[in-house]
């Protein structure tokens, strides 16, 4: 059996594939528990944080998230691409957005819409023309 791991980075062995697809599908679970918990709680600690009096109203909120964020480590999801590829890939470093930066330009937007009198078709077309560009991103992503 010819050993082609050393051109293309990727191992050959079955036994290592066959653990990394177990591997993968436990931490999916584990992920998925850990978000199915973490939805109630978040929304329960945001209640919290919002009635709370004091001079740090937010805090379990954020230390919530703070919890998510190590678990999310802990769980390290993809971490067998990591072992692969080494620990960032140029894909990975090259992509322009993520889900709080898209949050933050939509926010940005709107309250603007808002200020200039409420949503426009301007607006309307500006929201297409970004979930366009997010489909044409994914679309790229995905080609070998």
């Amino acid at each position: 059996m010819r050993d082609d791991s050393q051109t293309t980075g990727i191992p050959t062995d079955r036994q290592t594939l066959v653990r990394d697809i177990a591997v993968l599908q436990v931490k999916l679970v584990v992920d998925g528990l850990r978000d199915f918990i973490l939805v109630p709680i978040s929304m329960i600690a945001g209640i919290i944080s919002l009635v709370k009096i004091g001079k740090e109203p937010a805090t379990e909120f954020y230390d919530l998230l703070k919890m998510g964020r190590r678990s999310e480590r802990w769980i390290n999801l993809f971490g067998a691409a990591e072992r692969v590829y080494g620990p960032a890939s140029e894909d990975d470093q090259q992509m322009p957005e993520d889900i709080d930066s898209l949050v933050s330009r939509v926010e940005s937007f709107v309250v603007d819409e808002y200020k200039k009198g409420g949503v426009t078709k301007q607006a309307k077309d500006q929201v297409d023309k970004a979930l366009n560009t997010l489909q044409k991103r994914a679309k790229r992503n995905k080609k070998p």
